[in-house]
């Protein structure tokens, strides 16, 4: 299971890599494989406030549907438009063209309040 050292991680399988005031977001190597063949993602709206904790989206594989959490608090930069047609990219490359969104931060939330790689890979941990 890859876990990149440079992002932060939530407890619900979400990775951030951050970029100045934005995060790049999308769901981790682990929650993929968990998952199984992505088929579908619900993208969240450019220009929507998302919460800490609330949901940001949704990915749908041919064994269940999960939601997608915030997992820092901000408005929706950027999205992956071609998750749309591709939605397979997520399995193939989670960290990489399989991103999901950005999030322009809002006052007060904090990256380095997320699990960094160690942690995350206790979490995982079997």
């Amino acid at each position: 299971m890859d876990i990149p050292e440079d992002l932060r991680y939530s407890a619900e399988h979400e990775w951030v890599r951050v970029e100045g005031t934005r995060v790049r977001v999308g769901i981790t190597d682990y929650a993929q494989d968990a998952l199984g063949d992505i088929v579908f993602v619900d993208l969240p709206e450019v220009g929507g406030e998302v919460q800490l904790g609330g949901q940001l989206g949704e990915v749908e594989s041919t064994k269940s549907v999960s939601e997608i959490y915030a997992p820092l608090s901000g408005t929706v930069a950027a999205v992956n438009e071609a998750l749309r047609d591709a939605p397979e990219r997520i399995n193939q490359d989670p960290y990489g063209e399989g991103w999901i969104c950005e999030l322009e931060l809002a006052a007060g939330s904090d990256p380095a309040g997320l699990l960094d790689a160690a942690a995350y890979r206790d979490l995982t941990s079997d």
